[in-house]
């Protein structure tokens, strides 16, 4: 199995979902025969867009993957929450030209959160999936420079 130049940033926030979102992403990833780099847990969604920033300007990793959950609440916040970092997490992408992949999730129950964690509603995975297939993406468009 070789050590790709993945990077994997996770929420602790809401850590009963987005370590089975992790746990699902790194699955994926190894039945690829892909180990990440580098997997670093941050506190929350909030702190998620500087981390994935600090790690795309590294130049270290070829994709970033993002993992969280911001789960709906009896407030707005969460929607503030939730835009803001997709936004930036996108943005981050866009400008550094590292793909940045959006394992971040927004259910508005614990069960949709949980049923975004297995079968073929699985995020995790999903993400994994995601990122080979920028990582292979890049690759080709750098090649053809």
């Amino acid at each position: 199995m070789k050590a790709e130049r993945i990077a994997i940033a996770v929420s602790k926030f809401n850590k009963h979902v987005t370590e089975r979102l992790l746990a699902s992403c790194r699955r994926t990833l190894e039945r690829s025969g892909v180990r990440p780099k580098l997997i670093t847990r941050v506190p929350g969604g909030f702190e998620l867009p500087w981390t994935v920033n600090e790690l795309a300007l590294s130049g270290s990793y070829e994709a970033i993957i993002a993992l969280g959950c911001i789960m709906k609440g009896q407030t707005p916040q969460n929607d503030h929450l939730a835009r803001s970092v997709i936004h930036h997490l996108h943005d981050i992408s866009v400008r550094t030209r590292v793909p940045v992949i959006l394992g971040v999730i927004t259910p508005s129950t614990q069960k949709q959160a949980l049923d975004r964690t297995r079968g073929e509603n699985d995020r995790g995975e999903e993400a994994a999936l995601a990122a080979l297939m920028m990582l292979k993406q890049s690759r080709l468009l750098k090649e053809s420079r």
